[in-house]
């Protein structure tokens, strides 16, 4: 069940999102950039704007699916609450050693609520989660993108059953954790210098510098990215069916997609009376 549904107006808005978050990450591999020193690397000139970009493509989201009918106040509750826990889980661990228990319950609302619920459950969980532990910083708008495309494309994934299903989370789980570290490398590498073979080279081809990024992941990050996807792999394999089932059995019920409908006064009809041999009424007997 998608509980935001890719109608045109959310679709168009998710799509300008990602859209700015892949600037965001990818503009100074393109692009050169007057940014020097820890002004640079603390991205003082654009984290700032690209915060508050973020915020209002959200609040977009949301409104072009109240603007088609396709939200309401159910959805927003359940975004809280499932943004509440999963900030709690971020908060247990925050990136220590590269885990992150909080990824195994967004790949998993993404897929039982769709992705338009992921993209904004990533998000906005990823910026509870900051507030909580203390994680604000330049690199916390990168971080709602990268949480937000993992939710998003948990939805996307084909639709199987069974331990298929289970298999499929758990290797989306495994590949989206190493990834999410990949990407996020993106927001301070041009920036800081590593030496000659994993530093990025301004004017330099991009096949090149892209070659000194894969080498600078592997002998950097990939000691927190395997770790944080085996654990959401792990994670989503032992407890992966019964909150799937849960979460489907809590859209059953709050009938998310059941239309509401207000009785006008004096509209409500009344029960027709069915008379019948031998039934006493007021006292007397008909029949």
């Amino acid at each position: 069940m998608n509980l935001v549904r890719f109608r045109p107006r959310s679709a168009a808005t998710l799509l300008v999102a990602s859209l700015v978050g892949v600037l965001a990450f990818a503009w100074p591999l393109f692009f050169r950039t007057a940014q020097e020193g820890a002004s640079a690397i603390g991205h003082t000139t654009d984290a700032p704007w690209l915060f508050v970009l973020l915020l209002p493509l959200l609040v977009a989201v949301v409104l072009a699916e109240l603007s088609e009918s396709g939200i309401d106040a159910k959805v927003i509750s359940l975004v809280g609450m499932l943004a509440a826990v999963g900030a709690a889980l971020r908060a247990l661990g925050p990136g220590t050693a590269g885990l992150e228990p909080g990824f195994f319950l967004l790949v998993l609302a993404g897929r039982a609520f769709g992705a338009g619920f992921g993209f904004v459950l990533g998000a906005v969980s990823l910026l509870g989660g900051a507030l909580i532990s203390g994680g604000v910083g330049p690199w916390m708008p990168f971080q709602m993108f990268a949480c937000a495309w993992v939710g998003c494309l948990a939805g996307l994934l084909p639709r199987v059953g069974g331990r298929l299903e289970l298999l499929l989370l758990a290797a989306y789980s495994l590949v989206s954790g190493v990834l999410y570290g990949v990407i996020m490398n993106l927001w301070f590498w041009p920036y800081a210098t590593f030496g000659s073979d994993f530093s990025f080279v301004p004017g330099d081809s991009l096949a090149e510098n892209l070659h000194r990024y894969f080498l600078f992941v592997v002998a950097t990050s990939l000691g927190w990215d395997i770790p944080r996807g085996i654990l959401s792999a792990v994670l989503v394999l032992v407890l992966g069916r019964p909150i799937l089932n849960a979460f489907r059995r809590t859209a059953r019920k709050a009938a998310f997609e059941a239309p509401v409908v207000f009785e006008q006064p004096g509209m409500v009809e009344e029960p027709a009376v069915v008379e019948e041999p031998g039934v006493v009424e007021r006292g007397r007997t008909r029949g």
